[in-house]
């Protein structure tokens, strides 16, 4: 039988989600905890990889078991054997069709940047720290630019294997919260270090030492070295893929109907990107 199942992760103990040979990864907890409960091994399948450091508020995963057990039972003997940097959200029975990454239409990202004189303590692993002032509207001004389908190839790392840098960027916004600047990215699909260098990109717009416009020359000269650095994994959270409703997953992770004909047009995940593994 086929689960699918959401999980909460702090990544900064991790070497990102995918199983690795060496170290732990988010993979190797969930697959070990699951294994537990239903006494098996337990391979599963997310909606997209994230790097070393990378936080996730809902990454998906799918699942396939032999023997039977409760969405219930499956959610909390997991999350009893998991450790606290990780949590299932939800747990339920899917139709066998369903596929955690090819049937995702969107996905979405957050990175937070703490905007102050002074470092973090508490928020140090969940933020990135930006001690000159940023001025948000600059940086939603120049992230305009981007959003649509382009090729990418400006903001995504030399070693993405990705074979078509092309993507659709459906929406991406920049909101100043007191002294915390939120960059929300949603796109059918993201290359390697993509999330990551689009914000450091937008950084040196929001100092005022390039113009919004700087972006559109970024994008149309598919330049990586001419881009602003890759910023800090621990600012980037994962906060989920979006599929639509006919596989009745929780609202948290699905889109709309009348959203159903704008993404349609847009292929589903195309190849393994490594999903701006870490973006």
């Amino acid at each position: 039988m086929r689960f699918a199942a959401g999980v909460e992760y702090d990544g900064s103990s991790f070497l990102g989600w995918q199983r690795l040979p060496h170290g732990e990864t988010v993979q190797g907890a969930v697959e070990r905890a699951l294994g537990k409960v239903v006494d098996a091994p337990v391979s599963v399948t997310c909606s997209g990889r994230t790097d070393s450091g990378v936080h996730a508020r809902c990454q998906v995963i799918h699942f396939d078991i032999d023997v039977e057990r409760s969405p219930r039972a499956l959610l909390l003997g997991s999350n009893s054997n998991l450790p606290d940097a990780v949590a299932l959200r939800w747990v339920q029975p899917v139709e066998a069709s369903f596929h955690a990454r090819f049937s995702a239409r969107a996905r979405r990202y957050r990175y937070h940047l703490l905007n102050r004189l002074a470092r973090p303590a508490l928020d140090r692993l969940q933020f990135s720290w930006v001690r000159e002032p940023l001025d948000a509207g600059r940086m939603h001004e120049a992230a305009q630019h981007l959003v649509g389908e382009h090729d990418f190839t400006a903001f995504r790392t030399l070693a993405c294997q990705a074979p078509n840098p092309v993507r659709t960027l459906h929406s991406l916004s920049v909101v100043r919260e007191a002294d915390r600047v939120i960059i929300d990215v949603q796109a059918n699909a993201f290359l390697h270090h993509m999330v990551r260098n689009i914000v450091g990109s937008l950084i040196p717009v929001g100092r005022g030492e390039r113009q919004p416009e700087w972006l559109a020359e970024l994008l149309c000269g598919r330049d990586r070295a001419l881009a602003g650095p890759t910023a800090p994994a621990q600012g980037l959270v994962f906060l989920g893929p979006l599929y639509p409703r006919w596989f009745h997953l929780p609202d948290e992770v699905s889109f709309a109907v009348e959203a159903l004909e704008e993404m349609a047009s847009t292929p589903a995940f195309e190849a393994d990107d490594g999903n701006d593994a870490a973006e």
